[in-house]
């Protein structure tokens, strides 16, 4: 099982798929990482040989991926919220914060519904 960046990349998918499990390495990054570094995008991850890997490693070591990139994400909106932003207010209450409307969606953000008691 191939390693890179403390991820292990599963062996049954070609490898620009397999470079998508670390985070902060979506699909255009990878491809441009494997033309980058002269590896066959569509070889399978278990057919990489060991100076493929290496290659492959000594250029995904130039991105800001997995452990650091998450903290500079989360310092990030940590940030709006210290500065009292909208974005960061939003952020606080866990509602949407780009515009979308809350009356009816955004289930995802707010969580399920909360019951509300019957007026006696």
């Amino acid at each position: 099982m191939a390693r890179i960046a403390g991820i292990n990349l599963p062996n049954e998918k070609h490898i620009w798929v397999a470079l998508t499990s670390i985070f902060g390495i979506g699909p255009s990054r990878a491809n441009k990482i494997c033309s980058d570094s002269g590896v066959n995008r569509t070889t399978k991850v278990k057919d990489l040989k060991d100076q493929d890997l290496e290659v492959l490693r000594n250029f995904v070591e130039k991105y800001q991926i997995e452990g650091d990139l998450r903290r500079e994400n989360s310092i990030n909106i940590k940030r709006l919220m210290d500065i009292g932003s909208y974005r960061g207010i939003r952020h606080r209450k866990s509602l949407p914060l780009r515009g979308q409307r809350t009356k009816n969606n955004s289930r995802t953000r707010k969580g399920p519904k909360k019951v509300m008691k019957a007026r006696s």
